[in-house]
């Protein structure tokens, strides 16, 4: 996605302001000029009708500046019984959040199919979108470390 697509962005940093954009969208999920883009995946959530598309969440993958590498996040949750939970890694985000100094919440997204190894996440491609679930595990990040921004097709998340 590039940055000066015909589009004047608030902040200047054009990844802090898609996913504002997503986060407004997402809370909001009400009525709302590419076939695959950003701008797409937020219409698909947002649907055609009154009724609403029964969409919840515009999944992203974010790339960090230095090389071009998916982001991949970090955290732990916690068991039912309280205790501390393994610890959750994931390419694919929920965006809960984003301030006015870009600084975003993140919820960890992943792949309910498949378990989180090493392996398994060595390539952001191998997290199919079908039956993403969200893990609750959230991640505050500094959107100007972010160069590009990947939407995935709008879904709705397994809790």
């Amino acid at each position: 996605m590039g940055c000066k697509c015909g589009k004047d962005y608030a902040t200047g940093n054009c990844v802090c302001d898609i996913l504002r954009e997503i986060a407004e969208a997402q809370s909001d999920v009400v009525e709302n000029c590419c076939d695959t883009s950003c701008e797409q995946s937020i219409n698909d959530l947002l649907g055609e009708t009154d009724v609403g598309s029964g969409l919840d969440t515009v999944p992203v993958i974010l790339y960090c500046k230095d090389g071009c590498k998916p982001f991949k996040g970090f955290g732990a949750g916690h068991m039912h019984d309280g205790t501390p939970g393994p610890i959750e890694a994931s390419f694919i985000f929920r965006v809960k959040n984003v301030d006015e100094n870009c600084c975003a919440t993140l919820e960890l997204v992943r792949n309910e199919e498949e378990p989180c190894t090493h392996e398994h996440l060595k390539d952001p491609a191998d997290q199919g979108t079908d039956c993403l679930y969200a893990t609750g595990i959230c991640i505050t990040v500094d959107l100007s470390c972010f160069c590009h921004v990947t939407c995935l097709p709008a879904v709705s998340l397994f809790n």
